[in-house]
């Protein structure tokens, strides 16, 4: 059945769960769903008042959107992080003195050498790379996964906040100031971890979501396998969900039950997906994103290096041809309406060969045909 983000949204408030974790593939509709529910929840607070008043808290790709580099470009020596004026930030930093969990919190997912250090107003960071010793390596420009990295540290601490302030109301009758939250959205926090430090950040925020004992409820929604599978795992009361997207305006939350692997095989609903478009003659433009997406899980699956490798072709050349056609359609556009969903013939007829291609030569289970009669 496919509805409109706003009907997933409404869907997602009437649960009684206290966690919804959400799974979707690249390209879904992930961060719109976050902001339709934001709007859904508190349509008339600005996002100047945000945190005092709004019923919802979210984390997403608008949430980096606040931070920007300037890269001193005439000097091409101070470089810093600028923050954008924004109650987030204010209140984390600012009202309830975040900066040292912050610190921490972004040295622990990336490397304890890695020191930011904020200006007196909060308004920009610089980082340097302290060696131990009186050697220092001063205003690098980190890399963007480490940017994401720290920006959902900032995050993370005030949430840290926000579940201690109201277990201390419920438990002390201590007046708390975000007694008006109700729920907490979070859209994708992981960008370039490795497995390992991957896994710890879904264990520690699962483990912060587990010490909430106020009615707060959480919405937690990723792309990454991994993340969903360790959160699925160590958060025991939860309504677990596959988002699928059905054309350019519609999409279904599709409830999945049982364990994280019985319940949810990302890459045979993938293939399911593909399938089902093909036989319905309704293939578009996000069709090349899940190719590439089920190219990718079999090649890590397989051992492959480069999910390239997959591809057919008898020479590199024929190889690189579909992967660059692969990747000219997956990657997301900058004005995603300005391009049509439609596909020529021949273009739908690439995603059905290198469907085809992958299933036949990668052992891919096939139903064998019933004989009838």
């Amino acid at each position: 059945m496919s509805n409109s983000l706003k009907e997933i949204a409404e869907q997602l408030k009437a649960s009684s769960k206290k966690v919804q974790l959400i799974y979707a593939f690249n390209g879904t509709g992930k961060t719109r769903l976050s902001r339709e529910f934001k709007e859904l929840i508190s349509p008339k607070v600005t996002d100047g008042e945000e945190n005092q008043k709004s019923k919802v808290l979210y984390y997403n790709a608008f949430t980096e959107d606040l931070f920007y580099w300037d890269n001193d470009l005439e000097e091409d020596s101070e470089r810093k992080l600028i923050i954008r004026p924004n109650a987030y930030t204010q209140s984390a930093l600012i009202k309830h003195g975040q900066e040292q969990n912050a610190i921490a919190n972004f040295q622990r997912y990336t490397n304890p050498k890695l020191t930011p250090k904020f200006n007196p107003e909060f308004s920009e960071v610089t980082f340097s790379f302290e060696r131990g010793n009186d050697v220092s390596e001063p205003n690098i420009k980190i890399s963007k996964g480490e940017e994401s990295n720290f920006i959902w540290s900032i995050f993370y601490s005030l949430l840290e906040q926000i579940i201690d302030s109201q277990n201390e109301q419920l438990n002390k009758g201590v007046a708390s100031e975000f007694e008006h939250l109700e729920y907490i959205f979070i859209d994708d926090p992981v960008s370039s971890l490795d497995e390992n430090h991957l896994m710890q950040l879904a264990v520690d925020l699962a483990s912060l979501i587990k010490s909430s004992q106020s009615s707060l409820k959480f919405i937690v929604s990723t792309h990454d396998v991994t993340f969903y599978n360790c959160l699925h795992n160590e958060l025991k009361s939860k309504s677990c969900f596959l988002l699928e997207r059905i054309d350019d305006d519609s999409v279904s939350l599709v409830e999945k039950n049982g364990d994280s692997n019985s319940s949810f095989f990302y890459h045979l609903d993938l293939k399911r997906q593909l399938e089902s478009a093909i036989k319905a003659g309704e293939v578009q433009r996000h069709h090349f994103a899940h190719i590439r997406s089920l190219y990718e899980k079999t090649a890590s699956f397989l051992g492959y290096p480069q999910w390239s490798k997959l591809l057919p072709g008898d020479s590199e050349e024929n190889k690189t041809a579909y992967f660059n056609r692969i990747i000219q359609f997956s990657s997301h556009d900058a004005l995603p309406g300005v391009r049509p969903s439609n596909l020529r013939p021949e273009e739908k007829q690439i995603v059905r060969y290198l469907l085809d291609y992958l299933v036949d030569n990668y052992n891919y289970w096939q139903q064998e045909p019933q004989n009838e009669g």
